[in-house]
């Protein structure tokens, strides 16, 4: 089943400047794909056209009528009033979850992550990694059916960075879709099932990585080797 279908034709914040032109791809069902370009590249325009914040847009975004997301973004946002368990019992009410399924849900994750001692302190007071984690739990709280995450690794130490991997297997195992933006690239050759290339505002390489490969003419090329030779303007648009 296609969670997301992506056909954007153009996309920017200026009328007659697209940032982005003719990305198009889809996700499915317990599918991770991976969105991967160089900075400036059109990966976060990307994102916020799919979240519809994007005025200047032509093309299409389609989600799978019946389905949810949750979107995490690079950079933590919470509310300044309210504590992490405050933010959690609030996604709860928003996504209809019952009081039982809300508390046992919202402590299985906060003693996984390591933030149970804290969930009833402020998150802008947290740490960095910290903050990062606790955007992973309110995101998973709502059981929903696609991620979208900006950059998940930012603040994240190697046994975070692990935990959330592990998680995110679970969520997929479930029946997930997962699009995951990342400058990470030993990890993104490992865990994503397919991956989509970004350059200069242009979708350049889409596929697995042996269809990257195919696509670069390097048929034993990492992900690292196949990105700088798209990257130096070598790839081929599709």
């Amino acid at each position: 089943m296609t969670l997301l279908t992506v056909g954007i034709h153009s996309a920017g914040y200026e009328k007659e400047k697209p940032t982005i032109t003719d990305v198009h791809f889809n996700v499915k069902k317990g599918e991770l794909i991976g969105l991967i370009g160089p900075n400036g590249a059109g990966k976060s325009t990307t994102i916020k056209t799919i979240l519809g914040l994007l005025e200047h847009t032509e093309g299409s975004v389609i989600f799978e009528k019946q389905s949810n997301y949750s979107y995490i973004p690079e950079r933590p946002i919470f509310y300044d009033e309210l504590t992490l368990w405050e933010h959690l019992d609030f996604v709860a009410a928003v996504e209809g979850l019952s009081d039982k399924e809300f508390k046992n849900k919202a402590s299985d994750l906060l003693e996984q992550y390591q933030l149970a001692e804290h969930a009833h302190k402020f998150p802008t007071k947290y740490s960095k990694g910290m903050q990062q984690k606790a955007m992973l739990i309110l995101a998973m709280i709502a059981n929903p059916s696609l991620y979208i995450i900006d950059e998940p690794f930012m603040g994240l130490d190697p046994n975070a960075m692990k935990l959330f991997l592990d998680s995110i297997e679970i969520e997929r195992e479930r029946g997930a879709g997962i699009l995951m933006s990342t400058h990470v690239l030993d990890t993104a050759e490992k865990i994503c099932d397919r991956l989509i290339i970004i350059n200069n505002g242009h979708l350049m390489a889409s596929g697995t990585l042996e269809e990257i490969r195919i696509q670069c003419n390097l048929p034993t090329g990492s992900l690292y080797q196949c990105f700088h030779f798209i990257a130096e303007g070598n790839g081929n648009e599709e």
